[in-house]
């Protein structure tokens, strides 16, 4: 996973995931890495990570094109 940078992190998975989807519709390949604890998966996080040089524009494309709703 050398090269790969994070770009988005939250304690959804499922919010992880539809970043994910929206970078790769878009060309951006991405990966869904689990930060939970291991035993309870209660405490931690969802990171998406890309590649590093596609870093610029996947950061712009979650802030511009992606909005969750509570």
């Amino acid at each position: 996973m050398q090269n790969w940078i994070k770009v988005y992190e939250n304690q959804n998975q499922i919010r992880a995931e539809i970043v994910k989807a929206v970078l790769e519709e878009n060309n951006i390949p991405a990966v869904v890495m689990s930060k939970k604890e291991t035993v309870y998966h209660v405490f931690g996080t969802y990171e998406v990570l890309v590649v590093q040089s596609d870093s610029l524009a996947a950061l712009q494309l979650i802030q511009n094109e992606i909005t969750f709703q509570h």
